[in-house]
């Protein structure tokens, strides 16, 4: 099969296209024919090494650990899915990835499709899903009524955070630049802040939960507009602890795992209309090296996908 892999870490220039072995799945694992793929910034930070430790004996690796596609071979063992279902999946990052004609994926860690959209929408959501739910709900325990104060709210993780935080009843406070701001406001946003003119902490007071989706000085400048009791959530880098016990605020850091019923929980939402999948370029497999560098330059409204079939 072809696929995308890196044979040591570096830049875009270690990924290689080329043909790799065929996989085959055990006895719990699904044979997956992969139609999209997409691409997320851990997929970068693995190429360049912030894994290292974590994947080296996993050289060469195949890329990429959001799947959409259709169930070729089954294992003995499985017992939910059948040849031909459609299926999504987060699947294990210790493992090879979906920047590939196939996948082996364990029966666990894949839910049926959304059948409302295809396999290239599809493919948007499980990463950058997963980690919006884990976040707001798991961490932070968000609910109706409550604040909540979203920082790159127009990328991946933020464009579902900012729709399911409405969607539980939250007034969502949105970080973005300017050209992003009708784009938020459609998908619920109440405010939108443009991130490159105002200082957001001159505009916001007391909000009940900061997702933080930038880390670095977004995140320092965060502690003064969470009131106390309140909690902020990073998916970049754990919060300090000495912060949070100055100000009075819960810290949580939040990096996922597969979860295929959460994903079923995300599929049935987006089936009944009220979560939006938002793709902004679509690129044939041959052309990750160019997506992960758009992915890199950070400023992407929704996903980037890889079409695969």
């Amino acid at each position: 099969m072809k696929a995308v892999r890196i044979h040591a870490y570096g830049g875009p220039e270690a990924l290689v296209y080329e043909d790799a072995p065929l996989p085959q799945p055990g006895k719990d694992e699904i044979l997956v024919r992969v139609h999209a793929a997409a691409v997320n910034p851990v997929d970068w930070k693995i190429r360049e090494g912030h894994l290292k430790g974590m994947l080296d004996s996993r050289l060469p690796l195949i890329m990429g650990w959001d799947v959409s596609g259709t169930v070729e071979a089954v294992g003995p063992e499985v017992v939910r899915f059948k040849v031909g279902d459609e299926v999504f999946s987060r699947p294990d990052i210790a493992r090879d990835g979906a920047y590939a004609e196939f996948i082996v994926i364990r029966e666990n860690e894949a839910a049926f499709k959304p059948q409302s959209i295809d396999h290239l929408h599809a493919a948007a959501i499980p990463l950058a899903g997963l980690t919006a739910c884990k976040s707001l709900f798991a961490a932070a325990k968000l609910s109706a009524g409550q604040t909540i104060l979203i920082h790159g709210a127009a990328g991946g993780v933020g464009t579902y955070a900012v729709q399911l935080a409405k969607w539980k009843g939250a007034h969502v406070i949105a970080t973005a630049s300017e050209r992003n701001h009708d784009y938020l406001r459609e998908l619920g946003a109440d405010e939108v802040i443009a991130y490159q003119n105002v200082r957001f902490e001159d505009k916001v007071r007391d909000v009940d939960v900061v997702f933080d989706t930038i880390g670095g000085e977004t995140q320092t400048r965060s502690w003064n507009v969470v009131k106390q009791g309140g909690v902020l959530v990073s998916i970049v880098s754990p919060p300090s602890q000495e912060e949070a016990v100055a100000h009075g605020v819960r810290p949580e850091f939040v990096f996922i795992q597969p979860d295929a019923a959460e994903l079923s929980a995300l599929a049935k939402l987006v089936d009944s209309g009220k979560l939006r999948v938002m793709v902004e370029a679509v690129l044939p497999l041959a052309e990750a090296r160019r997506a992960q560098e758009l992915s890199q330059n950070g400023h992407t409204r929704g996903k980037i996908v890889l079409k695969v079939r």
